[in-house]
């Protein structure tokens, strides 16, 4: 994977972690919220602007056994869908 983009967490979503294997992102702007499992809790996490998708797809290969050769695909995705509610954005450096 070949992708340095740095996904940042909306600083006005709330997370909360409900036991070992879920959380919820909740936006007060927007009164939605989104359930994570434990995966996603995971990536949730990493969404610092810090950690670019590859850097958190190594991490997740380190962390989690039998991570799918689609799972490139997957992290992608599901980030875009978090970008398109307005809960995650890009880092943008000069």
């Amino acid at each position: 994977m070949d992708d340095d983009r740095r996904p940042i967490a909306n600083p006005g979503a709330v997370f909360r972690e409900e036991f070992d294997d879920w959380a919820i992102v909740f936006d007060p702007d927007t009164l939605k919220a989104v359930g994570l499992n434990q995966v996603g809790a995971f990536i949730w996490k990493r969404l610092d602007g810090k950690h670019t998708l590859s850097d958190i797809l190594e991490e997740l290969k380190g962390s989690f056994e039998e991570v799918p050769g689609e799972a490139v695909d997957h992290l992608k995705e599901w980030v875009d869908k978090l970008v398109e509610r307005g809960l995650v954005g890009y880092n943008i450096e000069d």
